[in-house]
């Protein structure tokens, strides 16, 4: 009993003297990762100097993927990338080195950055709540409480102009429907003043019976001639009788003809009355 007693104790201590190396282990790792990466920071940060930004980028990104505990690099990376206008990528470094960071110092300063970025987005409101917290880490910073006040301004001009534009879209809206409203009345005035038209047309066209009428000259017209129907044939009868009047007014101008020759010519003293 007394030797199973030994080896139960020898075994837990195997097993604590373990986890304690084990645990002296990790954080050896963790200390030498946290120093791989202080140093690729500080390379970043002299190439950055040089002006030699994409390896100074390329250092960074070592230096954040080395060690989770570097606060220093995700901030310096978010400080270049805002420096050229990249505001998005600046904005996502100095929330990552908000999150990591524990000192209060260091968030202080994650925060104030974020807020400078929605300044620059004209993202007033979440200018001031990012400030907000950065004076929660730090209350006697200067800067940060001006910053703080400007936003709130900018915040609250920028709420009425939203306003104002909401007016000025709801006026014109009631604006486009008046008119809308009156060129459909216009519309069906001119619709009905044509319909009206047409039909006081159509019974202008009509006598009391309701029949149509048949056009009528206007003033200072003569009325057309009323023509006869011809038929397009002749009958045999009607061209003898035709042919028999012919030689009729033939035989009288014959006539006429022969008289003349008999009588002679007038005497030239003779007048005609």
């Amino acid at each position: 009993m007394k030797k199973t007693m030994n080896k139960i104790c020898l075994f837990f201590f195997v097993c604590f003297f373990a986890v304690g190396i084990a645990q002296d282990d990790k954080k050896k790792n963790t200390e030498k990762d946290l120093k791989s990466s202080l140093d690729l920071t500080w390379e970043a940060n002299q190439e950055l100097s040089e002006n030699e930004f994409v390896k100074a980028e390329a250092d960074y990104r070592r230096a954040i993927s080395k060690s989770g505990e570097n606060v220093i690099a995700p901030y310096n990376l978010g400080t270049a990338y805002y420096k050229k206008e990249s505001l998005e990528e600046a904005f996502g470094r100095f929330k990552q080195a908000g999150e990591l960071a524990e000192a209060k110092p260091e968030k202080h300063k994650a925060f104030h950055n974020m807020g400078n970025v929605f300044m620059k987005n004209e993202e007033y409101a979440k200018a001031v709540e990012a400030y907000k917290e950065a004076l929660r880490n730090n209350p006697e910073d200067e800067e940060t409480r001006y910053n703080l006040a400007l936003a709130k301004a900018l915040a609250e001009q920028q709420k009425n102009q939203d306003k104002d534009g909401d007016k000025d879209e709801e006026s014109k809206e009631d604006e486009d429907s008046e008119n809308k409203g009156k060129k459909e009345q216009e519309d069906q005035q001119q619709d009905n003043k044509e319909k009206d038209g047409g039909e006081q047309e159509e019974d202008e066209n009509k006598d009391g019976d309701g029949n149509e009428k048949k056009d009528q000259p206007k003033e200072g017209e003569k009325p057309d001639e009323q023509k006869q129907p011809r038929s397009s044939q002749l009958s045999p009868q009607q061209i003898k009788n035709l042919l028999e009047a012919m030689q009729n007014e033939e035989n009288k101008v014959q006539e006429k003809m022969n008289e003349k020759k008999v009588k002679g010519p007038k005497s030239k003293n003779a007048k005609d009355w």
